[in-house]
């Protein structure tokens, strides 16, 4: 399975010495926000982003959480609307990085999610106080801490992967699913300084973390039915599976200063069910259930229960269309994904992909 070019690694450890032609004006920093039914940690983001974003692009999807009353209460906010229901990233991250190039003279573009906050270090480090100066196209990569419930723990997400770009016009170029946010132009340099981090909140509402999991599967599914079961189930249960060397302990100076500036940084996870939920079940509806079977998403929700309850009516067309083969096979997976990067169990998946009963 193709991996996003939004995640592909830098070598670049540190700030370069090219920096804006002195003619030019400190750039004004935007921040880039798409934004669907995120009323449980909006607000928290806002405060947040409000400290360091001379503007704050909020593109709302057709929320009905009250986001967008929640995001027009900022007085740094420009509230966008987008009243199509449709999947579409490369076409909401044209619509943020268009608007944000009405703002005259140069422009840094921050691309962060309702549920990523940035450090509050972050903002106090010499990379930060730089970035204003740099030369068009550059690109600012940041760190990724997933937080646990609690806010004791996090996994580090990888390599440091794109949070901004100093704007200079290029073409973006967007993927059907984990698109890059950014226009990241060829050659460009990358820069990144240790303290440029990421809290991702998405692992502290576990539950509506699941469900998220379980509608991009089925997105998987139909816009990319290539894509062998097994690569799809490892890639959306990876939470299950974060390596010891990826492990961090959550650091107080990430977070304290935000605190005593009396923003709250533990919001509450939000109860089900999801609008991801409501999601796949119009989804089983439009494709019938048989088309999902392949995805593991019926070991942890009764969907005709859920159906029911929300009145969808003729709950039948909701039930598990598994085979006996495609049970044993995600029992497989569910078994064996904290380990799966282990020699034999790569492996024995290795031999799984290649036979033929496993694509059916």
């Amino acid at each position: 399975m193709a991996q996003s070019t939004d995640w592909m690694p830098c070598a670049a450890d540190r700030l370069p010495a090219a920096s804006r032609p002195r003619s030019m004006p400190p750039a004004t920093i935007l921040c880039l926000t798409p934004v669907r039914n995120e009323a449980w940690i909006l607000e928290c983001f806002l405060r947040c982003a409000s400290q360091w974003a001379d503007q704050i692009l909020v593109l709302d999807q057709a929320s009905e959480d009250g986001s967008a009353e929640i995001a027009a209460r900022f007085p740094k906010v420009r509230l966008l609307r987008n009243s199509s229901r449709a999947f579409d990233e490369p076409g909401r991250q044209r619509r943020l990085i268009a608007a944000a190039r009405e703002v005259p003279g140069p422009r840094l573009l921050v691309a962060l999610d309702a549920d990523e906050i940035l450090a509050a270090s972050t903002l106090t480090g010499a990379g930060w106080r730089s970035l204003r100066d740099l030369a068009p196209g550059t690109v600012v990569l940041g760190s990724w801490m997933n937080l646990r419930p609690g806010l004791a723990s996090a996994w580090e997400e990888g390599p440091p992967r794109p949070l901004a770009v100093l704007d200079d016009g290029s073409e973006h170029h967007g993927l059907d699913i984990h698109s890059p946010r950014l226009p990241l132009p060829d050659g460009a340099p990358r820069i990144h300084a240790p303290e440029m981090v990421v809290l991702h909140y998405q692992y502290t509402a576990w539950d509506r973390m699941l469900a998220k999991q379980r509608w991009y599967q089925c997105l998987e599914r139909l816009l990319h039915p290539d894509h062998h079961p097994i690569a799809v189930y490892r890639l959306y249960h990876h939470m299950h599976a974060v390596p010891a060397a990826q492990e961090r302990q959550v650091r107080r100076e990430w977070i304290a200063p935000y605190e005593r500036q009396g923003i709250d940084l533990r919001p509450a996870a939000p109860p089900g069910p999801f609008w991801f939920d409501r999601e796949i079940l119009d989804l089983i509806e439009r494709h019938g259930a048989p088309a999902f079977a392949r995805q593991a998403i019926w070991d942890e929700t009764d969907w005709r229960g859920l159906a029911a309850r929300l009145g969808r009516g003729q709950t039948q067309r909701f039930a598990d269309p598994r085979s006996t083969a495609q049970r044993l096979l995600q029992l497989w997976l569910e078994r064996t994904q904290p380990r799966h990067r282990s020699r034999p169990i790569a492996r024995v998946d290795a031999w799984l992909e290649r036979a033929e009963w496993t694509r059916r």
